[in-house]
């Protein structure tokens, strides 16, 4: 069994879109962070990191285009009409607040 990084990436942000077990994940990713079991062993200084580093960016990484999503979604803005608008050059209307 062979897996990259890609397919990893892949399932967990197809996973983490998944209402259904978004809180799971969540969950489990900070229970792995916090469990002294790691693929690589904290105690070993910087490499011993590198996996709960990467795995707390995966994490904000997706929050955070998961909560984009919802405001854009809450504020009527459909993400797919404005990514056909700019691949077909079309003019997108965006409501704007100056905050200077």
């Amino acid at each position: 069994m062979s897996f990259s990084i890609q397919s990893v990436y892949n399932w967990y942000t197809n996973i983490i879109r998944n209402p259904k077990y978004r809180w799971w994940v969540i969950i489990g990713t900070f229970a792995y962070i916090l469990s002294p079991l790691d693929i690589s062993p904290d105690f070993i200084p910087f490499i011993g990191q590198i996996d709960d580093v990467a795995l707390v960016t995966l994490l904000v990484a997706e929050l955070s285009q998961q909560a984009i999503a919802f405001f854009k979604n809450r504020q009527g803005v459909d993400e797919t009409t404005v990514a056909d608008a700019v691949n077909t050059g079309e003019t997108v209307e965006v409501n704007v607040v100056d905050i200077s």
